[in-house]
């Protein structure tokens, strides 16, 4: 008898009497036990966000949204117009990871495009 069959000889031996085998008997499967688990922590009444100041976070301004056609988009080019849903004296959305967080309007500073924040949108925990 070759050493890989002793091996599986002694495999099945020392199996769980309580395991089933497949049709071929060539693969065992048996139930795992687990421990109970049990929650042993303190509850955390830390609200303090202090702790996320550091993460970093992919602000954008939205100027506007249209929803076209795939066919009508593979037809612009350039020098195309597509006209957005907001009037031009309508605050622009500032956005974070996708949310609305404040409106705004365009300002320029040195040349580049900035926000000046008009109002801050309030969240599900900032009081109204």
């Amino acid at each position: 008898m070759s050493d890989n069959a002793k091996a599986t000889e002694e495999h099945q031996v020392d199996a769980d009497p309580n395991a089933e085998t497949g049709t071929a008997g060539e693969i065992e499967t048996r139930t795992p036990e687990y421990a109970p688990v049990t929650d042993t922590s303190e509850p955390n009444n830390d609200k303090s966000i202090a702790r996320f100041l550091d993460v970093a976070v992919t602000i954008s301004a939205e100027l506007g949204r249209v929803t076209i056609p795939i066919g009508e988009l593979m037809e612009l080019n350039e020098g195309s117009v597509v006209e957005l849903n907001r009037a031009v004296s309508s605050p622009i959305d500032l956005m974070a990871q996708g949310r609305r967080v404040a409106t705004g309007e365009v300002v320029v500073v040195d040349d580049c495009f900035a926000v000046r924040i008009k109002s801050i949108e309030a969240t599900e925990n900032t009081p109204s």
